[in-house]
């Protein structure tokens, strides 16, 4: 049972691992993420900040990983192109979009007013 929750946990690690090196938004949201971190740690956010700002984050890289997923199976069930196929990448982009438009308000209500305060 502990083999198979191992294993389980190194092929998820081996998707995201895949999906950075080859998606050019995974790794702008990796760059992002870091600078977050950074700028959370320099601003000493509380910690029911942090919990916001983790949400979003996590939030972010969920929905990116998911669009990332169904951009490869409609790849692989429909290589030349079909209305359906782009609705539903259309679609999963949709959801990325709306998360990071979340998350980027989040980032404004959490560092804006300390940001605006070192001004």
């Amino acid at each position: 049972m502990l083999r198979r929750r191992a294993a389980s946990f190194g092929y998820a690690l081996r998707g995201v691992a895949a999906a950075l090196r080859t998606e050019v938004h995974l790794q702008f949201h990796a760059a992002a993420t870091v600078a977050v971190l950074g700028l959370g740690w320099y601003l000493q956010l509380a910690r029911w900040e942090w919990a916001l700002v983790a949400l979003a984050v996590g939030l972010v890289w969920s929905l990116e990983l998911v669009n990332t997923a169904v951009e490869a199976v409609v790849n692989l069930v429909s290589p030349e192109y079909h209305p359906l196929a782009g609705r539903a990448k259309d679609v999963a982009a949709g959801a990325v979009l709306a998360g990071a438009v979340a998350a980027a308000a989040v980032g404004a209500l959490v560092f804006g007013p300390r940001l605006w305060a070192l001004l």
